[in-house]
Parts: C-alpha cells; structure tokens; sequence
C-alpha cells in the first residue's frame, strides 16, 4: 500500500503542471516541477527494498514535504483545497509506518482495516480534486462573466462620459442662447422707448427754445429801456427773464432726467437695490410706452388713468429691472387694447390704468401694490398658466419672444421677494397685480 503515497505526490506534481501550463508562471516553475516528476518515480523506485514500516514513513514524509513547500507559495494559492486533501493520506502513511514499528502483531491483526483507510485517504484526494475541479470552472466562468460584466460597465460608462460630455455642451450653449435672448429682450424693450423718449424730450426741448427765444427779444427791449435810462422797465423785464430762465432750468432738468432714466434702463442691471419713488417710475414708464406705440401707430390713441397712492413710500428696488417689468406690462397691455381696436365698434374707448397702494401683507409687512389693468381682448383661460413660462407668447411670430412675462416673473419673485398676479376675462381684459415688500432684501 505505501506506492499510495507516491503516486499521490506523481499526481499531484501533474495536476499542478497541468494547472499553469497556459499561465504567465509556467516557464519559472518548468523545470523544477519536471525534475519533481522524475524524482518521485526514482524515489518509489529506491524504497522497493525497503521494509513496509520505512516506506510507508518515507512516502508520506514525501508526500508532507512536496504540501508543506507548495503551500507557502503565493503562485498556488488557488490550488490550496486540493493540496489540503492530501493530508488525510498523509497521516494515514505515519499511522502505518509507527503501528507497524511499535506494534506489528496489532497491523497484522487489523491490517485490512489500516488498508481501507488508507484507500479511502487516497480516494478522498480525488473526491476533493473533483470538486475543487467544478469550483475552479465555476471561479472560472464567473471571472469571464466578472470581465463581461466589467467590459461592460466599462463601455457604459464612456458611453456616459460622453453622454455628459455631450449634455454639458448642450446646456452651454442652452445658456448662451438663453443670455442672447435675453439681452435680446433688453433691446427689444429699449427699442419700444424710442418713440417713447423722443416724444417726451421734444416737449421740454420746445420749451427750451421757446423760452429762450422770448428771454432774447426781452433782452433786447430791456436793453433799449436802459439806454433809454427807464430803470424801472428794465428791471421788470428782468424779472421776466428771469422767470423764462427758470422755465428752461426746469424744462432742461426733466430732458435730463429723461435721458438718464434711459440710460440706466439700457446698461446692464448690478442687482444694487436703492430707495425709489414708485410712482414716478410707473408714471414716466407709462408715458413712454404709450408714446413709443403712437409712433408707430399715428392712429392709436387711448386713454390713460393713473391712481397713485401719493401715501405711498419709497421702496428698495432695482430701478432699471423693476423699469423693465412695468414697460413690459404697459406694452403688453397698449398691444392688446391696439389689437382690441381694429374688430371693435366706434364707441370701444381704449383704456389703460395704473395704481399704486400701500397695503399690508398677510405676513404683517407693507408692500406696495402696482396694478395695470386694460380693457384688451383679454386672456383665455386654458392658456392663464402658462403666460408666465419662458418663450410663450401670443403674439404672431416676429413680434414677440415669450420671455417678457418669464423675465418680470423672475425679477419680482425672485429678485424681489415679491408676487406678480393676473386675473382676466375674455374678450373684456387683463389686470396685473404686482406686489413688492418695502424694504426687500434679496
């Protein structure tokens, strides 16, 4: 029976050969596993004439020494399992080796017993190869599916980046476009001032001439009055002068704060909030938007009411995007009363009105209240909810670039802390309500 231990060891050295032949460590251990294979036959060979005690101890020290060697090194560390079942085998060699040294009559006895155990050792080494063999297909097969799954998630995951990569260029060019229109809406709602500005300065500038015409011709007569030595005449008509001065300063002063008003509408807004007579801005802004329609419709006329809360204080705003929220609304409001114009009977009266209060919010501060209302065609109902989205619109195409609403939305809720509503009837018209805090912060 001691052949067991050997041909457990040939088998072992054959398997391990077997195992790396296709892997990158075969050629570092070629040679010494080949020499291994030559010597177990020659060392089987060599203990043929020696008694069944020394062979049986030989062999499993062989055997022992071959698993002790293997086992410590890291390049069959996959092959621990099957080298661990030969151990069994092992310790069945010693037990027969010192039974038969220290008690023969006892081997001899029981020795069919000694030889079923150790058969059975040994064929539990290929009970463990078997299974050890189905482990390592399963290891294998689930590696492969390891590196499918990998390879796999690997081109998902470019697939991702660029993806990604993709939207996020996408999304650039969503907000350049996005800043183009809007800056487009700027120049949309500068363009509608024109007429508008030109209009209110040509007043004060005709004052301007006037008065200065008629303080030359005074000049000239108080002249003629001194030289005639009537003190008293040319002092009155200094006066005069004086008052007609007057006039121009003040005339000058409003040309002046028309066209800075204008030109802080036209540069870009720095978010810098500052106390402002809402009032005057919703009046002047007024003006203008009606001004610049009729200059572009000689036959547009309407009526403009304005009710404003001379109670009404200051409040913490930014003038130039507060300025753009109500132009928009009065614009919106002129087109759709002009529009209401064309289908409607002679006794239709074009009507546009603001007003101002100062209220108090349910939270227990004040606000002040801006309403436009007109007597226009109107809102449908299904479309109420949307007015307020980016790029809807209802005018025809070319004439309006949906972002007007969504802007002044923008700039009242989230600029100012503010609300901005609207209530209409078909066919009778629209009011827009917008409430700003007094002292805003945000």
């Amino acid at each position: 029976m001691n052949f067991f231990y050997f041909l457990a060891t040939f088998l072992l050295v054959r398997r391990l050969v077997k195992a790396i032949k296709f892997s990158i460590i075969y050629p570092k251990w070629r040679t010494l596993l080949t020499t291994a294979t030559w010597a177990v036959m020659g060392l089987y060979i060599a203990t043929l004439s020696l008694e069944d005690a020394l062979q049986h101890l030989l062999g499993s020290l062989l055997l022992l020494g071959v698993l002790a060697y293997l086992n410590k090194e890291p390049d069959f560390k996959s092959q621990r399992s099957y080298l661990q079942a030969n151990l069994p085998l092992v310790a069945m060699g010693f037990i027969n080796g010192l039974t038969i040294i220290i008690a023969p009559a006892f081997y001899d006895k029981h020795d069919n017993y000694f030889e079923w155990a150790t058969i059975a050792a040994f064929v539990w080494i290929f009970g463990r190869w078997a299974t050890s063999k189905k482990q390592e297909e399963e290891l294998r097969i689930s590696a492969e599916r390891r590196s499918e799954l990998e390879a796999l998630v690997q081109e998902r995951t470019s697939e991702l980046i660029k993806q990604k990569e993709e939207l996020q260029e996408t999304v650039k060019e969503l907000k350049i476009t996005q800043n183009q229109l809007i800056q487009s809406e700027k120049m949309a709602s500068l363009g509608e001032l024109t007429a508008g500005i030109a209009h209110e300065i040509q007043n004060p500038l005709n004052f301007v001439n006037n008065f200065s015409e008629v303080s030359m011709e005074l000049l000239d007569e108080m002249e003629e009055e001194l030289n005639k030595g009537d003190t008293n005449e040319a002092k009155a008509i200094a006066a005069d002068v004086k008052q007609n001065l007057e006039k121009i300063r003040h005339h000058g002063q409003r040309a002046d704060g028309i066209v800075k008003g204008m030109l802080q509408h036209s540069r870009a807004s720095n978010n810098t909030k500052e106390p402002t007579d809402i009032n005057k801005l919703a009046d002047e802004y007024l003006r203008l938007a009606y001004h610049g329609l009729r200059a572009k419709d000689k036959s547009f006329n309407a009526e403009l009411l304005t009710h404003l809360d001379e109670k009404a204080p200051s409040i913490n705003i930014v003038p130039q995007d507060i300025g753009r929220v109500l132009l928009n609304l009065f614009t919106n409001a002129f087109y759709a009363i002009q529009q209401k114009q064309k289908t409607a009977g002679p006794e239709y009266k074009p009507t546009v009105e603001v007003n101002t209060r100062l209220i108090t919010a349910a939270s227990g501060g004040r606000e002040v209240e801006i309403k436009v209302r007109d007597n226009g065609l109107g809102i449908p109902q299904n479309i109420k909810d949307k007015i307020m989205q980016p790029f809807f619109t209802t005018k025809p195409t070319g004439e309006g670039t949906g972002l007007g609403l969504s802007m002044s939305y923008d700039i009242i809720v989230k600029g100012h802390n503010g609300s901005i509503n609207v209530n209409s009837t078909e066919g009778e018209g629209s009011e827009f309500s917008v409430k700003l805090p007094i002292n805003s912060s945000i």
